[in-house]
Parts: C-alpha cells; sequence; structure tokens
C-alpha cells in the first residue's frame, strides 16, 4: 500500500501487510504488516516500524471521525459486535467524540466477551458494558453500531434492517461481513473512506456484492466540507476499508516523537551511487 501525501504533511511510506483469517485459532494475530518510511526528498528509507499498533489505532481514528460528522445528535448507547483488537480501540474512539453512557458488546466466543468487560471496564468510566448474548442486543436499542469480525470472501451478512433502531449509524470495519446490503441500499446517508478505492474493490470482486454502485460522499468530503447536517439524517451507514494515507500519517506522528525522545534502534544504511 505505497502513500505519497505532500503539502504540509510531506511524507512518503508503504504498509506491507497481510490479514490472515485462520491465525487467532494459532494464537496469532489476524493483521500482521510493516511500515516504511522514506525521505519524501530523496526516497532513501528512514524508518522501519511494525504496522499492527498503527493500523489499530488509524482504523479506530477514522471511525471516530465519522462518528463525529454522522452519529446522531443525542447518542446514548452504541453497540459493537466482534471484541478483538478493532472491538476495543472503538470503544474508545467512539468515547472521544461521543458522550454515550453504554455499550453493548458482543463476540460469537463467549469468553472473548467476559475478557473485554474486565479489560475496558476501567478504561471507560462512566460507561455501562452490557455483555451481550447474541448480536441483536448488541444492536437494537444501540445508536450507533461497530462491526468489527472478521472479513470474509463469502459472508454471511447478518445485520438487517429489523435488528436496527429506527434512527442508526453503522460503521463497519470488515467490508461486507456483517451488514447485509439492505441497510446500505436503503440509508438515507451511504459514505466510504475513499470512493474510488471502494469502487474498484467491488469491481474487482469478490467484496461488496450488491452494495451501491454509486458514491456521492466520502469521508474527505464530509470532513473538509464540514456538513454537520447528515447528522440529523435518520439512516446511516459507513464502510471504511481502511486507506493507507492513514497509516502514513499516523506513522509520520510515531516516528517524529520517536526521533525527539531518542527511541528505537538505529540501522546503518548507506545509499550507493550509480555511474
Amino acid at each position: 500500500m505505497p502513500v505519497y501525501i505532500g503539502g504540509e504533511v510531506d511524507a512518503v511510506g508503504v504498509k506491507w501487510v497481510s490479514g490472515y483469517p485462520g491465525n487467532p485459532a494459532r494464537g496469532l494475530p489476524y493483521i500482521k504488516g510493516l511500515i516504511i518510511l522514506n525521505d519524501p526528498s530523496t526516497g532513501i528509507p528512514i524508518a522501519v516500524m511494525d504496522a499492527t499498533w498503527i493500523t489499530m489505532v488509524r482504523t479506530g481514528a477514522a471511525s471516530g471521525v465519522a462518528a463525529k460528522y454522522l452519529a446522531p445528535v443525542k447518542t446514548k448507547s452504541i453497540g459493537i459486535i466482534g471484541l478483538g483488537v478493532q472491538g476495543r480501540i472503538h470503544l474508545l474512539a467512539l468515547r472521544e467524540v461521543l458522550e454515550f453512557k453504554k455499550a453493548y458488546v458482543y463476540d460469537v466466543l463467549p469468553e472473548k466477551i467476559e475478557r473485554y468487560i474486565m479489560d475496558m471496564g476501567s478504561k471507560c468510566p462512566g460507561v455501562e458494558l452490557v455483555p451481550c448474548r447474541d448480536y441483536k442486543c448488541a444492536t437494537r436499542d444501540a445508536d450507533v453500531v461497530v462491526t468489527a469480525t472478521t472479513m470474509s470472501e463469502e459472508p454471511r451478512r447478518f445485520i438487517g434492517l429489523d435488528d436496527l433502531k429506527k434512527d442508526f449509524l453503522v460503521i463497519a470495519v470488515d467490508y461486507d461481513a456483517a451488514v447485509k446490503e439492505e441497510v446500505v441500499n436503503t440509508a438515507d446517508v451511504f459514505v466510504v473512506d475513499d470512493k474510488q478505492q471502494y469502487l474498484a474493490t467491488r469491481a474487482k470482486g469478490p467484496y461488496f456484492k450488491n452494495y451501491p454502485g454509486k458514491i456521492e460522499l466520502d469521508m474527505g468530503d464530509i470532513c473538509t466540507k464540514r456538513i454537520e447536517h447528515l447528522r440529523n439524517k435518520p439512516r446511516k451507514a459507513a464502510i471504511l476499508l481502511g486507506i493507507a494515507v492513514h497509516d502514513v500519517v499516523v506513522a509520520k506522528l510515531v516516528y517524529e516523537k520517536a526521533v525527539k525522545q531518542g527511541t528505537g534502534t538505529t540501522l546503518p544504511l548507506q545509499p550507493t551511487q550509480q555511474d
């Protein structure tokens, strides 16, 4: 996932990432990768760093921004389906922008629900974490629903309109694994993080079959135009695929902070000149 960002950011880098659905059963992370930052003026690599933490943080942050502009004004509760790394960071990210008092949490593995509540309760004081025995418990009373399940080329989508409140925001960070097409096709607002990436992914397949083939807004439009009135629309869906620009921006911040603090390991890298 190569990236160049100009302007004041002025950053160049690449994210090398993999996602293996069978890894959790082996005790390994589902997503693993590296990020390489380059000097924007010479192209010479200046840092290599683990992408796992950065991927986690930037994904949660992107959803937090989506919630800031799209969540119902009086959001009192959220629902999180999938309590892995993303399920955890999303609780923290949404708490930064929304003043909800209750979070319904669900995972297909009951032991993960118990562990989630034990680990996250102290990190969100004032928020009641409600364990759910099924996904409907996590969706039917939630103003904002986040799906962070495992992506699949043959998804068994299970969240339909009957599972949601009349006014809702659904944020999916697992592609089309959980949210039925009826939700996105009837939404008053359907947003992705990047129009071209979504349309190219949909056209290539197998993801997003029967999802909208036309996109009017992406998060770039919403953030730059500050379209506040979207929060008043009753049905909203945001499908956030994840874009490498976010990774490299965060990686640059991490790098600059590491240099300032003198953290990290310096490796010799001597550029060669060609005759």
